[in-house]
């Protein structure tokens, strides 16, 4: 229950919460956690920011029965995405033990032509990301690879780290085992795979107009070298895995599932395994080199932990050893951590009308879908410079916008879209940012050099825009019109 005396919110204590939230997640990025603020710093701080909401929807008139209950509801929402995310977790498992992420990586690389080097960079980062469903994972393994191999071509490192980067991002956007593609919808209100078919009206595009882009630049550059190091990565997975397309059929399997509309929760768990037999089947011998005793029981065994726990392959090959390790459910433990943290901080938000607030403030300079769309892309940019976390990106203006995009008439799936268009690809290009800092460290290339050839990254947020002004694909509510019931006696007394 409200009490009676609830009071008009101003607008300079709805922004307060953000704005503390801001101001620490700017210190503990800078000088604190820096790029370690998923593991626990950027939750508490987003607690606190939920703390300070609640107080001021308190202190406005809003009975703390209230509050919880609004905190409750909110987390509640995101309870399917989490368990979608702890499925991915054990899925990751079951796919690099069985070898399948490994045959997607070892034919991504067969791919690679050093005439349309910067092509298939983009494509060969593109494939592994999907399979992996992490660009940081991308561009600490094969990125790096691909940097290497671009400086012994003699080749540019900021274009060559322009489609590394290009590449990943689009398989993290695409990838159903991206953290940051369950979590935009679950912030917006929609499902996975709702999510991603509609992402591939604006993603596909950009990605096509990249490599276009790529291949013109590529076309106009000599190349001069081996490209043994590949050579390399590719017998390191021959010696430590039974590459071979069969092990295509689990991925191929999932998709065929999500074509037929079977639901994300039920089509991943078929994934994961799928997965767990075709380990036993085709890698037994690598999963008896992760027992004890050699024996059958404890390789089930080994099949099954590694849908809960950390697994590490270990080659010759340092570079592959970062990449054939996974943490199972285990590892996606601090992404839900983050979800309850940034639900609860969306809960009390909403339960003291401060969102409401702020978002009233926000629709009077909204005048089209267009500028909807704009003024989404507009916060996560904001978001992404000021909180220098994609993660804060996605959740605080998907709870913001959510209630908007509702009003509007459009569906969950538009403010999903732009969120992952906008929040999730342009924070590679901000240097203080964890992405553009992280990718910056690893691939020894400032920020401020690759992010003209960040073609794909520069490119969605323009794209989603596009389609809003024009009118593209915006999926509408539809609208009941209601049945007028006629009274048939009545109708025959007036005739």
């Amino acid at each position: 229950m409200e009490k009676d005396n609830v009071h008009p919110i101003k607008l300079h204590l709805a922004l307060l919460p953000i704005g503390i939230l801001i101001a620490l997640l700017t210190i503990n990025i800078l000088f604190i956690s820096k790029d370690d603020g998923l593991y626990g710093s950027n939750q508490l701080i987003l607690l606190f920011a939920a703390l300070v909401a609640a107080f001021i929807a308190w202190k406005n008139g809003f009975s703390g029965n209230h509050i919880f209950k609004s905190v409750f509801k909110s987390i509640k929402t995101a309870s399917k995405s989490m368990l979608i995310l702890l499925i991915i977790g054990a899925l990751s498992g079951t796919w690099m033990l069985s070898g399948v992420v490994p045959t997607l990586i070892y034919y991504g690389l067969k791919t690679l032509n050093p005439t349309i080097f910067f092509v298939a960079a983009c494509i060969v980062c593109s494939i592994v990301s999907i399979a992996t469903g992490s660009s940081w994972s991308t561009v600490a393994t094969i990125g790096k690879a691909l940097i290497g191999i671009g400086n012994t071509l003699g080749l540019s490192p900021a274009m060559t780290a322009g489609a590394i980067i290009s590449g990943a991002y689009f398989g993290d956007k695409m990838s159903p085992l991206s953290d940051t593609t369950n979590l935009a919808p679950a912030m917006a209100g929609t499902d996975l795979i709702t999510h991603i078919r509609y992402m591939l009206w604006t993603t596909i595009p950009s990605i096509l107009i990249t490599l276009i882009i790529f291949l013109i630049i590529g076309l106009s550059v000599e190349t001069t070298g081996e490209i043994s190091n590949i050579d390399t990565v590719l017998h390191s997975l021959e010696n430590n895995f039974n590459i071979t397309p069969w092990l295509l059929m689990v991925p191929l399997a999932v998709i065929a599932l999500i074509i037929f509309k079977v639901p994300a929760l039920p089509a991943l768990s078929v994934g994961t395994l799928l997965g767990g037999v075709f380990a036993y089947f085709f890698q037994y011998d690598l999963v008896l080199q992760l027992t004890s005793d050699n024996s059958t029981l404890e390789a089930i065994w080994v099949i099954v932990k590694c849908m809960f726990v950390d697994t590490s392959i270990t080659t010759e090959l340092e570079l592959l050893n970062s990449l054939l390790s996974t943490d199972g459910m285990y590892g996606m433990r601090y992404t839900v951590f983050l979800i309850i943290c940034a639900m609860a901080f969306g809960g009390a938000m909403e339960a003291g009308g401060l969102l409401k607030r702020i978002s009233s403030a926000i629709i009077t300079l909204v005048n089209s879908t267009g500028s909807l769309f704009a003024s989404t892309v507009g916060t996560c940019l904001f978001f992404n410079i000021t909180a220098s976390d994609q993660y804060i990106a996605i959740v605080v203006p998907g709870r913001m916008f959510a209630k908007i995009y509702k009003e509007r008439g459009l569906k969950p799936q538009n403010l999903s879209r732009t969120l992952e268009d906008s929040g999730t690809v342009t924070s590679a290009l901000i240097p203080w940012n964890t992405c553009g800092a992280y990718h910056s460290g690893v691939l020894g290339v400032l920020t401020y050099a690759y992010f003209p050839f960040c073609f794909f990254n520069i490119i969605s947020p323009f794209m989603t825009l596009v389609y809003g002004y024009f009118g593209i694909k915006i999926a509408k509510e539809e609208v009941k019109t209601p049945v007028n019931h006629i009274d048939e006696n009545k109708l025959a007394n007036n005739s």
